[in-house]
């Protein structure tokens, strides 16, 4: 038997007494989740039979200065054979989570925490880390965002170590019970040379210079490359110096300068440094030759002399993004003013797109304004130098004064810019962070808004070559969205998941589609495509994703941002009746999920039996009318039908960014047995954490956009004593309720049969579905016949056969 079911399975009377006492004070402070409440949920047919007499007792402790009632009901639950298991059990009913907590065995925690270090190819290389912890410890190693093959113990060793092992690594420790994580360590691994000779007969620990910087002749113009390299334990630190004096930021292996002058001459050496060691590389000095010297000053020219100086660079050079992001909204259930229906189908069919084109995309709908800005803020945090960046929404929108503003499902009536969401404002933040990409998708409208005379100074842009908008409508005018019998999208998108996909310069695909919607018989001159672009490279959304050294901080941020796509693992739930019934997870979105449950084992005496779930969180509105249905459809759930199992019923949760606690809700059973005609319930309590957005705790107060850095628990910079107070717990990496998942780098509770590298594609039974909220009740789905009601948008057209509607946003 394990220390946790040694634990778990004590009489409650010979825990140790300073647990009991903190149990007791949980139970003796309320009085809807206190004692009484306690001695109210024993079973009347259990062995533990307390007497009217007996519960007095425990009554008169609250008389006596040092009584407690609670240590005296827990004293006569232990008289009569509780364990703790079942004192857990009883406390889960009432909901007491603190004093469930303070039962909890000792939990796991690493004592050990593995190095950085530098190392020469082909050596050997070994990373450790030892955790503590009840019962036996598992590990499991990652590299960045991926599960090291063959890395489930404690150490990590590379015999031979190669260059494509360099990298951050991670290490995760778990048990039955709880969960840790190591710090984040590199692995900087030098190419071996000549000047490495006898390396390996070094200890581990010591630090020496493998690489020695070397300079050519050089002229007015060239780009000088100064390199050295140096192996030791911990990971060494580089600090370039010219003439005996530190240069600003040149602490990396390399220190370039683009086009040298003549005052980049000098004598240049690197210190190396490991913390217990310091080494000088060789001093190398800088000679810089005549030549033409270009300056920044204003001249004039002939067209002949302007010729020379254009400097030919080649147009079949790759591109590449670092990394591609996208944030995708769908407003549509607006509080005070009229409602969408396309923002569903357009973000269901975008958001597939992109994950095509190697996208990490997270997808919402229906946002109030703090949930919206918290979303933008964390979208903000992924981008980084070379990343392309793409923000989509549609919803309600206007425009004022060259200012473009997204409005949230909360805004008042009228509403104004400081209830909306300005776009350039966005655009600048993103600017800040030297991105490879940025493109604005706005479907949405971009009349005036004659309520709001509020004038805002425009956003001082810096001049980059990396940004396109594309606008679903020109400026003064409505956009539109259209019903059909198999479709239902916004006239933009309509025709731009047409081209999506195809390999072409950004703004090459847009002006196509532009020349699509033109073609439009329903909104010919009415509506018509905007492109605004400041690109002069041919990028393109299907550039490949080529990693290059990222930052811990973009390590960090990536990992934060996955979270919104992790789900619960799937489970089998068994009664005491020997039914069991398994509990499956789907996303739609990053903020809807479809449940699923379905009874997969039923004993032989048994001739009647369902199961619902229910009790779910107040703060996550469900309509019980609108749970465990027969179909996906019956919940609103059109569009991920197809790749559901059948004969379950299904159960929608819409909004799970308002979540603020684990989503917890009941599995009821009722059945009855062969010969017996009274019905029987059974009821399990289940608790899955935080799904998908919920992780991220974007209902929670403001958040200044851009704070300065991202302070995550466990990230490649950060220590866990250094994470934010702002975050919430569980966005650790991983649930502690699944710690045998593989990491939870990229989602949180995910299954362990699921690969990290494929989380992006697969995560979550294939790519988000699109589902509305639960006012679709009567909605022609776009995918089913089923008929739905929905608030038209006025004014409607007649349009021809193929169509039904057209809808003004």
């Amino acid at each position: 038997m394990s220390d946790s079911q040694q634990f778990y399975s004590l009489n409650i009377n010979l825990l140790e007494e300073p647990i009991l006492q903190k149990v007791c004070e949980q139970l003796d402070q309320t009085s809807d989740k206190g004692w009484r409440r306690l001695a109210g949920v024993i079973p009347k047919k259990s062995r533990y039979n307390l007497s009217p007499m007996e519960l007095h007792q425990c009554s008169l402790k609250v008389m006596e200065p040092e009584g407690s009632p609670a240590r005296k009901l827990l004293r006569i639950m232990g008289d009569q054979g509780c364990t703790t298991r079942e004192l857990a059990d009883l406390l889960q009913i009432i909901g007491q989570s603190n004093a469930i907590q303070i039962l909890r065995p000792p939990g796991i925690k690493v004592v050990t925490q593995p190095e950085s270090m530098a190392v020469q190819s082909g050596q050997m290389a070994k990373l450790c880390c030892l955790a503590a912890g009840h019962p036996v410890v598992n590990y499991q190693w990652f590299k960045m965002d991926k599960e090291v093959p063959h890395g489930n113990s404690s150490e990590l060793a590379f015999n031979p170590v190669d260059l494509s092992d360099a990298g951050f690594y991670i290490c995760r420790v778990n048990n039955v019970q709880s969960f840790d994580f190591s710090n984040w360590v590199q692995l900087d691994v030098i190419e071996s040379n000549l000047a490495c000779n006898g390396i390996s007969l070094l200890p581990v620990n010591k630090l020496q210079i493998c690489t020695q910087p070397q300079c050519p002749k050089l002229l007015v113009g060239d780009k000088l490359i100064l390199e050295c390299a140096a192996v030791g334990k911990p990971l060494p630190r580089y600090q370039w110096y010219r003439n005996g004096a530190a240069v600003i930021d040149a602490t990396n292996k390399v220190y370039t300068i683009a086009n040298v002058s003549a005052e980049d001459q000098g004598m240049y050496y690197c210190q190396v440094s490991n913390g217990n060691e310091t080494e000088d590389s060789k001093n190398v000095e800088v000679i810089i030759g005549c030549g033409k010297l270009w300056t920044h000053t204003a001249m004039e020219c002939t067209e002949d002399e302007l010729s020379d100086l254009i400097i030919n660079v080649p147009t079949n050079e790759p591109l590449f993004a670092t990394d591609k992001v996208a944030l995708v909204i769908g407003n549509m259930s607006y509080k005070n003013h009229s409602q969408l229906k396309a923002p569903m189908v357009d973000v269901y069919e975008l958001t597939n797109l992109l994950r095509q084109l190697d996208f990490k995309v997270v997808s919402q709908l229906d946002l109030t304004e703090v949930e919206m800005r918290n979303t933008v803020n964390e979208f903000l945090l992924l981008l980084d130098k070379g990343v392309y960046g793409l923000l989509y929404y549609a919803g309600h929108g206007y425009e004022n004064f060259g200012n473009s503003f997204m409005v949230p499902i909360d805004a008042p009536k009228p509403y104004r810019s400081s209830n909306c969401l300005c776009v350039q404002s966005i655009l600048k933040l993103m600017q800040e962070k030297e991105t490879g990409l940025n493109v604005f998708l706005l479907d949405m409208c971009r009349k005036r808004n004659q309520y709001d005379n509020t004038i805002l100074i425009p956003e001082n842009l810096k001049v980059t070559a990396n940004i396109v908008f594309g606008y679903a409508t020109c400026q003064g005018a409505e956009a539109f969205e259209i019903q059909h019998s198999d479709l239902a999208n916004g006239i933009f998108m309509k025709f731009l998941k047409k081209r999506l996909l195809e390999d072409k310069k950004i703004t090459v695909l847009l002006d196509q589609v532009a020349e699509d919607m033109g073609q439009c018989v329903l909104t010919k001159g009415m509506q018509a495509l905007e492109i605004r672009s400041s690109l002069s490279a041919r990028r393109a959304l299907t550039d490949p994703v080529q990693q290059t050294a990222c930052s811990p901080d973009s390590l960090a941020r990536n990992l934060q941002w996955a979270k919104a796509n992790e789900l619960p693992d799937s489970m089998c739930i068994e009664f005491d009746c020997g039914v069991k019934i398994k509990l499956g997870f789907a996303a739609e979105f990053s903020n809807v999920m479809i449940i699923y449950t379905q009874i997969i084992s039923t004993p032989s005496n048994i001739v009647d039996c369902r199961a619902n779930i229910t009790d779910f969180p107040l703060d996550l509105y469900v309509d019980p009318k609108e749970t465990n249905k027969g179909t996906p459809e019956e919940t609103g759930s059109f569009l991920v039908s197809k790749d559901l199992p059948k004969h379950c019923l299904y159960t929608r949760l819409s909004s799970l960014q308002t979540l603020k606690e684990n989503l917890t809700f009941s599995v009821c059973l009722t059945y009855m047995y062969e010969g017996v005609e009274d019905m029987v319930d059974e009821r399990k309590k289940i608790d899955v954490g935080k799904p998908l957005i919920a992780k991220l705790d974007i209902h929670s107060g403001l958040r200044s956009l851009f704070p300065p850095s991202s302070h995550i628990p466990h990230s490649p910079c950060h220590s866990p004593e250094r994470a934010s107070s702002s975050l919430h717990p569980s966005c650790v990496f991983t649930s502690p309720r699944y710690p045998q998942s593989p990491l939870n780098v990229y989602h949180q509770n995910l299954t362990s049969s699921v690969q990290p590298e494929n989380y992006w594609q697969d995560g979550y039974s294939g790519y988000p579905r699109s589902a509305g909220r639960r006012y679709f009740t009567e909605l022609k789905s776009p995918y089913s016949n089923v008929t739905t009601t929905r608030h038209r948008n006025v004014p409607e057209e007649s349009t021809e056969d193929n169509f039904d509607f057209v809808y003004k946003y």
